[in-house]
């Protein structure tokens, strides 16, 4: 049976193209949490289990982040064809926030009073997110795996019932200086990021390896599709490495804008904008017109590093991605499957494993619990946390090198870190394959 995806379109918001993919980006205020009772069980019967989340399904986010909701949907299909979770169907009920916090707050108390969602799984966004966290919490709803790299969501003490998934952005950027100080030492570095919670987070990881390499500090505004002046910069100062702490549409805007006026640095990719068939869309779309019209959009991401923590549909050899390829063919919705797809197919796998933990008596705090003691071996590449004093989710990223036709290179194995002063370390973790996880009857 189907997940139940329902979108209830919302009006699109008149903003422009370039808020597209910012899902990752602004900050929110977090409040005290209160106690609620969690032995119960809405959503719950004998045969199904109703879960929720909001999406940018319409408006200036969703021709990015549409895929990971379609990518969820797609496994929960295929968990349902095993037979469900401990016998139970997974109803997915998907809303449309079109990525507005004002209306995230509205189909959010839907999902909650309406449907009696059992959990919120994956609510899309920071500025989004941020506004129904309280919410959330005092009205005792599982809110598990956040799509952003936000800290807001690993406040265990105030907000109890939230769990953190993606790696966060100063884990990430930690890893990603270590390895520009050892591979292009002596060079100079650039910094190109997101002029909200992602820039200040990503330089506080960068900064504790790089500081004294730093030749430029260039921000953008969300809502400012021009890049000029901030890459002229960034050639005119000699940085030789530019670390893009950027969501897609910027990493685009940044590599035709240094192709236009002949600037050739070492691009580093953090996870939220290195969706390597994402970025081709963006090329392709902003080429055109162009005296790069015509250019083929793969060009410009030849010898692209890029951090991140799942598998990734470009790696042949990874079994969990040809697994999704898999799964996307039988129950997709047509077209490309691109990372972002991956990393909604992930969340879903991720749920699943933790459902089945939650056991046959199906409570919020069996679930809670469940959450808390839960043993994660995968489809992640790097350790989970979810423990009862950490909520931070992944705990560390790989780094993939991009070579134009589509090949791509592991060049550092997982490594995993704090996010203040602690050690880089390699860790050993060894998720289990498809075939060997328990996430379906």
């Amino acid at each position: 049976m189907r997940p139940r995806t329902r979108t209830r379109a919302l009006p699109a918001l008149g903003l422009a193209l370039i808020m597209f993919l910012t899902a990752c980006g602004g900050a929110g205020e977090v409040g005290d949490g209160a106690d609620v009772d969690l032995d119960v069980a809405p959503g719950v019967t004998d045969d199904a289990v109703v879960i929720g989340s909001h999406q940018p399904l319409t408006g200036p986010a969703a021709p990015g982040y549409l895929a990971v909701s379609q990518g969820a949907a797609a496994v929960f299909d295929h968990v349902n064809a095993q037979g469900g979770v401990n016998g139970r169907s997974i109803d997915y009920r998907v809303e449309d926030d079109a990525y507005d916090p004002s209306q995230t707050i509205d189909v959010t108390r839907q999902l909650v009073i309406e449907d009696e969602i059992f959990a919120m799984v994956g609510g899309l966004g920071t500025p989004t997110h941020s506004g129904v966290l309280d919410y959330l919490n005092e009205e005792g709803v599982p809110d598990i795996f956040p799509s952003s790299g936000a800290l807001a969501w690993n406040n265990p003490d105030e907000h109890p019932l939230t769990y953190g998934w993606q790696t966060d952005y100063t884990k990430e950027a930690k890893i990603q200086g270590a390895y520009i100080a050892e591979h292009f030492a002596g060079q100079g570095v650039g910094y190109l990021y997101q002029n909200d919670d992602i820039g200040e987070d990503s330089q506080a990881g960068l900064d504790q390896y790089l500081t004294d390499d730093v030749v430029a500090r260039q921000h953008y505004e969300s809502e400012v599709a021009d890049l000029s002046s901030q890459m002229a910069e960034l050639e005119r100062s000699g940085a030789e490495v530019v670390v893009c702490s950027c969501i897609p549409a910027f990493v685009a805007l940044g590599m035709l804008e240094a192709a236009r006026i002949g600037y050739e640095p070492q691009w580093m990719v953090s996870s939220i904008g290195g969706d390597t068939t994402t970025l081709q869309a963006l090329l392709a779309e902003f080429t055109q017109d162009t005296d790069a019209e015509g250019v083929p959009a793969d060009t410009f991401l030849d010898d692209m590093l890029i951090t991140t923590y799942m598998p990734r549909v470009e790696d042949e050899d990874d079994e969990w991605g040809r697994f999704f390829l898999a799964i996307y063919e039988e129950y997709g919705e047509g077209g490309p499957v691109t990372n972002t797809h991956v990393f909604g197919m992930t969340q879903a796998v991720m749920f699943a494993q933790v459902l089945m933990s939650a056991g046959e008596d199906l409570t919020r705090r069996s679930l809670i619990e469940a959450m808390d003691e839960q043993e994660w071996r995968g489809p992640g590449s790097v350790p989970f946390s979810s423990s009862d004093g950490d909520h931070g989710g992944h705990e560390g990223v790989y780094v993939v090198q991009y070579q134009e036709g589509g090949a791509i290179e592991m060049v550092q194995e997982p490594r995993v870190t704090d996010r203040e002063g602690g050690a880089i370390e390699e860790t050993d973790f060894e998720p289990l394959m498809p075939e060997e996880l328990p996430f379906h009857d």
